[in-house]
């Protein structure tokens, strides 16, 4: 018997019936979506518009809060049933979706998770946020704050992971600001300017890899036009809306408890430990500044990762003196978390293989491209990058790539450049982090900072929001 029948029986009233919530409508909305495809598949040939069906069901599915993955299995079937292929061509589909770019990047999100394990299981996350820390602390708020925000812009930067490096750093920086005064707040969000910052930056996070593949550019292009003037913008702003939040907050006594000041026990290191974990430092720090130079200088393709992620991970836990069980059982530990991931993306692939059988863009541009070619491509562009705002949650880079897919040959047509793309991909796909309303990567900056104010975050993420639309909206005048 449910709570509820329980509490009806115990005061003599009759139960209310359970409301339908997402959970139900969603699977329901799922069953009439696949009908309505099988029912365009029985009665339509390629090339068709029915073909873009899964990747509006893909759309809408996403925002009911569905798993992301059965999401794409579903928009899968979709595309499947509206294609209705031979068996043979429907199983060479599937099989060249696994060399396909798009399962190259769930690789590379895996082996990023890899390496990501691998810093933790060393000590090297903790040595750069302590490293950064050592010469900031001590020498005034202001350079405390940036500190604190470098900190997390490079752990972030090199783990390719927000809530990950949080998690690392957050234990280092608490008890440093709370002795310095700072708020639960106005640490909250300095954590997560300085995070979101190095997450644009991530030269081998997965949404950055595939901004630059669709875009079809280099990481310092990337950079020049598209991630350096967000995090130059975080950390000049940082500078108004951090005091302004801990002058706020200050006023409502959102401080951290004396408790709270003296930092957790930690295990006791001996000296040999410490020389090892900063060998270990130093080799990755070189070996990814080394890499991230190579695939600037070089234009490196997509794979490029696949080599260079396995390579920070060898010579990080070989300078750490990790045995080789201990080392093999950080990188397995850490690329299991993302494995679903894998499975996402090669959905992906196969889900964009079968709607190119069925050729939905080409009647698109046959009925719209003589519009299309006369449209301004900063009005096309603006568009694209705010739908992309308001769309598919969850996983930026399917985000970025069903962007691509869908506008890529109209932004074609309408003479949208790379750099232009660029700009286009990375906010549509990142503006959500900081508005217009609450997200995972707020309430996670809150959490690792224990604060629990969240009109604070809000207002530090809109802060940041208006004036990057209007520097995007200059620069894309400029590179259009």
């Amino acid at each position: 018997m449910t709570s509820s029948a329980v509490s009806g029986a115990a005061t003599g009233t009759t139960p209310r019936p359970p409301r339908l919530g997402r959970r139900t409508l969603a699977p329901a909305a799922a069953g009439v979506a696949l009908l309505a495809s099988l029912v365009a598949g029985l009665t339509t040939d390629a090339p068709t518009v029915w073909g873009l069906l899964p990747i509006g069901m893909y759309a809408v599915l996403s925002l009911t809060g569905m798993n992301l993955v059965t999401v794409t299995a579903v928009a899968l079937g979709s595309a499947v049933l509206v294609a209705l292929p031979p068996l043979g061509q429907a199983g060479e589909v599937l099989g060249n979706s696994l060399t396909e770019p798009v399962t190259i990047i769930g690789l590379i999100i895996v082996f990023g998770s890899a390496v990501g394990e691998a810093l933790r299981v060393t000590g090297v996350a903790d040595a750069l946020v302590r490293g950064i820390m050592r010469y900031a602390d001590g020498h005034g708020t202001t350079v405390l704050m940036y500190g604190m925000m470098l900190a997390c812009l490079v752990l972030v930067t090199s783990l390719g992971t927000l809530a990950g490096a949080l998690a690392i750093a957050a234990p280092l920086l608490v008890p440093i600001a709370a002795r310095a005064g700072f708020t639960r707040s106005a640490t909250a969000a300095t954590m997560f300017l300085g995070g979101c910052a190095g997450l644009a930056l991530a030269p081998f996070a997965g949404s950055n890899i595939a901004i630059m593949k669709t875009a079809d550019t280099g990481y310092l292009t990337y950079v020049t036009v598209g991630a350096g003037p967000l995090a130059l913008l975080s950390l000049v702003l940082a500078a108004v809306v951090v005091p302004w939040v801990q002058r706020r907050s200050a006023a409502q006594g959102d401080f951290y408890r004396p408790d709270e000041v003296t930092e957790a026990d930690r295990d006791t290191v001996t000296p040999a430990q410490a020389a090892r974990t900063r060998r270990a430092t130093w080799a990755f720090a070189l070996t990814l500044l080394a890499t991230v130079c190579y695939a600037a200088a070089t234009k490196a393709d997509t794979a490029f990762p696949l080599i260079a992620l396995p390579v920070l991970a060898l010579v990080t836990v070989a300078a750490a003196g990790l045995s080789p069980v201990r080392a093999l059982k950080a990188v397995l530990t850490g690329g299991r978390r993302m494995l679903p991931m894998l499975l996402l993306f090669w959905m992906l692939a196969a889900l964009f293989g079968f709607i190119d059988l069925l050729k939905p863009y080409d009647v698109v541009l046959e009925h719209f491209g003589p519009g299309l070619r006369g449209m301004s491509a900063l009005p096309f562009a603006l568009a694209v990058a705010a739908l992309g705002w308001v769309g598919v949650p969850g996983a930026t880079a399917a985000q970025v790539i069903l962007i691509g897919e869908v506008f890529g040959p109209i932004g074609h047509e309408v003479g949208v450049t790379p750099a232009a793309w660029v700009i286009i991909l990375l906010w549509a796909s990142k503006a959500d982090t900081y508005g217009p309303l609450p997200n995972a990567n707020m309430v996670g900056a809150m959490g690792m900072a224990r604060a629990g104010r969240l009109p604070y975050l809000l207002g530090t993420g809109w802060a940041l929001l208006l004036p990057a639309c209007a520097l995007y909206t200059v620069l894309l005048t400029i590179v259009l």
